[in-house]
């Protein structure tokens, strides 16, 4: 404890996931020191397309995507990218990935997405709103697309989750997408509207603002780079940093996204957490006005309106977490989406490419260690981050405080691989 006998926790890593949770720990009036080698914010949150997707807890891994798969790797264009030199590295995590999608364990895992995501919209306003930025959040929801019956008809098992599990859509004619979407072209045969899932106007100016509240309520913002996680005798975690300074901690927790998997290894818990790196295109003067958020199973593409414009991002590329970007993934997506935005203009754009921390059951890991008291691990979120982050803090909280978490948390365990 320091001076004041407040608890000392250090959570390791300012994207959206750490800074929430650094900023639940204060609210429980323990001492915060949040830790990042970056800007927080700088990381995956800060090119994510800005979604509180609360539908999108269908593991990715199931026979749809089995049976694609193949053709999606063997087209250039495709939704899925392996880099050639990557494929031997990622083998294992794929097979994980498709064990994890057998029939008999899908429905576990739909429950746990759906346990977390339930909770996301009213966690998320709670936590804007004791931030000043509840106006950062859109009234209105998302449109998911379907070109042909066939396309729809794929997706019949997503709708068919939604609704054992209570969460609200409706199915759209085409003329009632045109009525909601104008900006939509001609030639869609269905769309689901997801009134629940909403979109942040900047999902980085949330995280500057989070960690601007954290630092204005005493914690302590520090740029550097956990190198190693000591526990010791005492009961105490010692962290040692790439400046060659040290701190100690009451608690740890690390939340430093796909870098999370090198610091657990070392304390002997391997997750198996690859980096899903994604890409997007911001575009500040598109010249079409969106007024829902769009989403293109089919395409494994979203169109977001954020950041001061539109934001067009999605699919996936194996290939680590050094390897520079292929900005032809970026390109691929704004194609895509001018074909159904026919008004849509790429002016006054940029590009970003980050890495999703992605367990291959498409669960997170939000769990104190099984090996080392005082550690906990809050990772593995994948594209739902943004979605997730406000209950993973509030679970996080509920586990380093000794509280009872309103869920039952064996599901997102660090040790269930």
């Amino acid at each position: 404890m320091n001076q004041n006998g407040q608890t000392r926790t250090a959570v390791v890593g300012a994207g959206i996931i750490g800074t929430s949770i650094a900023h639940a720990l204060q609210q429980r009036g323990h001492a915060v020191t949040l830790i990042d080698r970056g800007t927080p914010g700088k990381g995956a949150s800060f090119g994510n397309m800005a979604s509180i997707a609360v539908s999108g807890f269908m593991p990715m891994s199931r026979p749809r995507v089995w049976l694609q798969a193949p053709l999606w790797l063997l087209d250039p264009g495709g939704p899925i990218r392996v880099a050639p030199g990557y494929a031997a590295r990622v083998a294992p995590w794929i097979l994980r990935f498709l064990w994890a999608g057998r029939p008999e364990k899908l429905r576990q895992l739909q429950a746990a997405g759906a346990a977390l995501c339930g909770r996301a919209l009213g966690d998320t306003r709670a936590l804007l709103a004791d931030i000043g930025l509840s106006d950062h959040l859109s009234q209105t929801g998302c449109l998911s697309l379907y070109a042909t019956p066939g396309e729809f008809s794929a997706d019949r098992a997503a709708l068919e989750m939604l609704d054992r599990f209570g969460f609200r859509h409706e199915i759209l004619t085409p003329d009632a997408l045109r009525e909601l979407e104008p900006a939509l072209g001609p030639g869609l045969h269905r769309a689901v509207l997801m009134p629940d899932n909403r979109t942040l106007r900047d999902p980085f100016a949330l995280v500057t603002r989070l960690a601007e509240v954290v630092a204005a309520r005493g914690g302590r913002l520090l740029r550097d780079t956990v190198t190693e996680v000591i526990p010791s005798d005492a009961g105490l975690t010692r962290l040692r940093l790439e400046s060659g300074d040290s701190l100690e901690a009451d608690h740890v927790v690390l939340a430093a996204g796909a870098h999370t998997a090198t610091l657990a290894r070392r304390l002997g818990e391997p997750i198996p957490l690859e980096t899903e790196r994604g890409y997007h295109t911001q575009i500040m003067r598109p010249e079409i006005e969106l007024r829902h958020a769009l989403i293109w199973p089919a395409r494994a593409f979203m169109v977001s309106p954020t950041g001061g414009g539109i934001r067009i991002g999605g699919t996936v590329e194996f290939a680590g977490l050094d390897a520079p970007p292929d900005w032809r993934r970026a390109g691929i997506t704004v194609e895509r989406a001018r074909s159904i935005l026919p008004g849509l203009k790429v002016v006054d754009h940029s590009r970003w490419m980050g890495h999703r921390p992605s367990l291959p059951d498409t669960v997170p890991v939000i769990s104190h260690s099984a090996r080392v008291p005082g550690v906990f691990y809050a990772t593995g979120h994948g594209h739902l981050g943004m979605t997730q982050a406000a209950t993973t803090a509030r679970l996080m909280a509920d586990l380093v405080t000794g509280a009872a978490p309103p869920i039952d948390m064996s599901a997102y365990r660090v040790d269930r691989f």
